[in-house]
């Protein structure tokens, strides 16, 4: 289990190389309003995944804007999958190819994070043919903080309502201000001193902070 300052702290240290194992492109940030069908997506997801995983996935849980009912957010549906050595790829990168899923992110130095997309992307290279809603799949060890970060994000955003107004108007705004060759982590950016506010108070509720 990470220690409570590993997770309310974040870190402002850049790469330590380059993450990408296929290369982002510029793409459009299209909000769309919440859609009731998204936990059931999610839900088929992680059952799939179950299924592909077996007993190597410890938990699998849906995150993201698109966890939180009310929440605009971009349709894409975002996974943490746990299992017990992110590191250890031949456990779960090839199971997960097979199935369809693309391998896009590596990032040994951030808590060995690995990033599969999947599902219909027309206009994403990484894009795979498995049909599917369009995925994000994190894979983490259990002892990565962000794990509990997206959870208890997630959680305080289901429970506080002003909060999830001020992060739903934090997100169109971020999406308004695009320019043209942005990416989605220049989005990401224009939302950050939001989210951090909002995770203040998110550790506090939630006992991470005093």
């Amino acid at each position: 289990m990470p220690s409570k300052r590993q997770i309310t702290e974040f870190s402002e240290e850049p790469a330590a190389g380059n993450p990408w194992v296929v290369e982002p492109m510029p793409a459009t940030i299209e909000l769309v309003e919440y859609d009731p069908t998204w936990p059931t997506q999610a839900r088929e997801i992680s059952e799939r995944l179950s299924d592909i995983i077996g007993l190597r996935a410890i938990r699998i849980d849906h995150v993201g804007s698109t966890a939180v009912e009310g929440l605009p957010a971009k349709p894409v549906i975002d996974i943490d999958l746990t299992v017990a050595d992110s590191a250890d790829e031949k456990g779960y990168v090839g199971r997960l190819q097979d199935a369809g899923f693309v391998l896009t992110v590596r990032e040994p130095w951030w808590h060995e994070h690995r990033l599969f997309r999947g599902g219909r992307r027309p206009d994403d290279r990484a894009a795979p043919t498995d049909g599917g809603p369009a995925t994000n799949i994190h894979v983490f060890g259990p002892d990565s903080p962000e794990l509990i970060k997206h959870l208890v994000f997630r959680n305080w955003l289901r429970s506080s309502a002003s909060d999830r107004k001020l992060y739903a108007d934090a997100k169109r705004a971020a999406a308004a201000a695009q320019q043209e060759g942005d990416e989605v982590m220049d989005y990401n950016a224009r939302k950050q001193a939001v989210i951090l506010d909002i995770y203040e108070r998110a550790f506090r509720a939630s006992g991470f902070l005093s």
